[in-house]
């Protein structure tokens, strides 16, 4: 599958890689959080942000970090235009000779729990976004939560009162980490109730291809062959 057919859960486990990259990489230079947060000039809450994949803070942001562990030279993949085809007419595209075709697979984490975890944060996400603009979704969750409580099992119920608040309050972050307790909100949630049936489908139809891989593959031999053919005589 395309890189184009999987778009935001694609993105989202991209954020997911690149923040277990920059973390990994802050412990191997032995830099703490506060060392890494300073020379950033970044609160310690925004480099815990970018570490956990978040995608509110900026792309400078991850940058700044980028530089301090000192791989911001990667991000010249971006600015360049190795995964492109050379602009029609140029010398790039005239060429004879054979371009190379560039591809990169990305697979999420071998572990099974952690494409589950993708999997959860991707259903809260989109059930986060529903009650934010309709009101009468919030209530439902909300009338969930007060249903379980009632008559649910009690093991869950300091969980679920949390979720009390969480709703009322819209602390959604709480629920949309990567930490073992957001784990654990998202596993005992009545938001995932309140979601379409058509949306949920579409989320695990999504993970289920990402777990086969995505290859994103540049136009760049294509491209080229094209205008060889054009300017053949």
């Amino acid at each position: 599958m395309t890189a184009s057919e999987l778009s935001p859960i694609l993105e989202r486990q991209l954020l997911l890689q690149l923040g277990d990259r920059i973390k990994r990489l802050r412990k191997a230079q032995g830099l703490g959080t506060v060392e890494v947060s300073a020379r950033a000039k970044l609160t310690r809450n925004t480099l815990r942000s970018i570490e956990a994949g978040d995608p509110s803070p900026s792309i400078g942001a991850y940058l700044r970090v980028m530089s301090v562990l000192g791989v911001s030279g990667e991000l010249a993949l971006l600015a360049g235009d190795t995964m492109q085809a050379a602009p029609a007419g140029s010398a790039g595209a005239r060429s004879r000779r054979i371009a190379p075709n560039v591809q990169v697979r990305v697979l999420p984490d071998n572990a099974g729990h952690r494409l589950q975890d993708l999997q959860s944060l991707a259903l809260h996400e989109e059930a986060v976004q529903l009650v934010k603009t309709d009101p009468a979704l919030l209530l439902q969750a909300q009338d969930t939560v007060e249903r379980w409580l009632a008559t649910g099992d009690s093991r869950s119920a300091g969980l679920w009162r949390e979720w009390q608040t969480i709703l009322s309050a819209g602390s959604w972050r709480k629920a949309l980490g990567r930490t073992r307790h957001a784990q654990q909100l998202r596993q005992t949630s009545p938001l995932v109730t309140i979601l379409p049936d058509e949306v949920r489908l579409r989320i695990l139809k999504d993970v289920s291809a990402l777990k086969k891989g995505v290859v994103f593959g540049s136009s760049i031999t294509g491209a080229q062959d094209d205008e060889a053919v054009k300017d053949a005589p």
